[in-house]
């Protein structure tokens, strides 16, 4: 789901979904991606938006495009430096606690979800 009000860029919203599903296993290596034009008209917004989003992910490594084919998620196990892995991460519970506190919540009740969610079987995420 897209938040055109959240203020990050939906090219980079669609990367960071692409590699929630390929971090939570919902995608895996070999898995074929929507084409540009089907993602665009789904989410209603424009296709060079999905154009970039996917050149990006292609040049880090965690899709390939095969002419004819599709676009694909790569067997390569994708590698960042800890240095961006840390600041992702720190960006990713800014934005979460960020969210949770404008929705009522306090970062109590947020980390409990959080271990609510880790402890529960891989299949039910």
């Amino acid at each position: 789901m897209l938040d055109l009000h959240s203020g990050t860029p939906v090219y980079r919203q669609i990367m960071d979904q692409v590699r929630g599903a390929v971090a939570s296993g919902a995608l895996t290596s070999g898995d074929q991606l929507p084409t540009v034009r089907q993602l665009a008209v789904d989410l209603e917004i424009n296709p060079n938006t999905v154009v970039r989003a996917y050149r990006e992910l292609e040049l880090g490594g965690m899709l390939e495009t095969q002419q004819g084919t599709g676009t694909f998620i790569s067997a390569q196990k994708v590698k960042r430096a800890d240095a961006q892995r840390e600041r992702q991460l720190s960006q990713i519970v800014g934005d979460c606690v960020s969210r949770a506190g404008a929705a009522g919540f306090t970062v109590e009740e947020l980390i409990e979800e959080l271990r609510g969610l880790a402890s529960e079987p891989a299949r039910r995420r």
